[in-house]
Parts: C-alpha cells; sequence; structure tokens
C-alpha cells in the first residue's frame, strides 16, 4: 500500500515538472535585467543577416545559451556593431577568471549555438570568442561609443564574442 502511494506521488510530481517545462519552454522565461532566464521565445528569423546595423538602436538583448543539463540559461547583454561585425560583450567587473565567471560565457565556450532575441525577433547563431588582443581594443572602443553612459571595467576585463552565421 505505501509502495503505490509512494509511486502515484512520484509520479504526479514527474508530471507536473512536466508540464511545467512544457509550459515554460512553449511560452518562454526571459531573463530580466541581471535575473537571468530559459526560453527566450519570438518569432524566428530563418534568412541570413547580412547588415546588424539595426541594432545601432538597441541597448540590450537576449541571449540563450546551451546548457549540459538541456534546459537553455538566457541572460541581457550589450551588443555593438564595428566594421560591418556584430559583436557581443562579457564584462568582468569584479575580476574573475575567463569563462568560469559567468555561467552564459562557460556554455558559449562549450558549446557556440546561441538565439539571440532583438526586438520579438529570434536569431539562431554562432559565437565565437575573440581572443586576438589587437583585435579587442577597436571592438572595445566601439561598445564605449555606443553606450556613453557605460562605466567599463577595462578591456582586460571586457570579454567579447563575435557573432556568426549558424552552419547547419
Amino acid at each position: 500500500m505505501a509502495k503505490k502511494v509512494l509511486v502515484r506521488a512520484l509520479l504526479s510530481i514527474c508530471g507536473f515538472l512536466f508540464v511545467v517545462l512544457i509550459s515554460l519552454r512553449t511560452l518562454g522565461y526571459e531573463p530580466q535585467d541581471t535575473n537571468p532566464g530559459l526560453w527566450i521565445s519570438g518569432n524566428i528569423v530563418s534568412e541570413p543577416v547580412v547588415d546588424w546595423s539595426f541594432t545601432n538602436e538597441i541597448d540590450e538583448i537576449f541571449i540563450e545559451t546551451r546548457t549540459s543539463y538541456l534546459v537553455p540559461h538566457s541572460i541581457t547583454t550589450y551588443c555593438a556593431v564595428y566594421e560591418g561585425k556584430f559583436y557581443l560583450f562579457s564584462a568582468y567587473y569584479g575580476g574573475g577568471k575567463f569563462p568560469s565567471a559567468r555561467r552564459w560565457n562557460q556554455n558559449v565556450m562549450r558549446d557556440p549555438r546561441v538565439r539571440l532575441k532583438i526586438g520579438e525577433e529570434i536569431f539562431q547563431q554562432n559565437l565565437s570568442f575573440v581572443s586576438n588582443e589587437s583585435e579587442k581594443g577597436p571592438i572595445h572602443k566601439a561598445f564605449v561609443e555606443k553606450y556613453s553612459n557605460w562605466q567599463s571595467p577595462g578591456v582586460e576585463n571586457v570579454h567579447i564574442f563575435l557573432v556568426e552565421p549558424r552552419l547547419q
């Protein structure tokens, strides 16, 4: 008898969790300010983007990364266009070792496939880490110019990602 009750309780809990996850997947659970989210929702753009200049008027975008445990991790981040290329950045204000100080950085370094939400549109892209120090300076300057009120922790504490098309 007790075993049947336990099995029913476990099945009920699993069913409830399944319904919650399906609801979150369908409706999304987006990040807010510094609080991370899960799935992002919007209209998926299937055409490749050749001109990212429309993001010059956008302050923050959402990025959804892939975790190792299959539930997405999403955050808000800043973006900038430099020489026609689209970049995202991760600022380590209190220092910290890259990528371990930011969960989304860890996810991207393990799996570069991301979904970006800009306005109400979702762009399925890849990110690549910009490790060349001579490239980072001018890109960092583009961020500083776009976000004039932003207090940069210095180029050494800003980690930059190039947005690239996702290869199917």
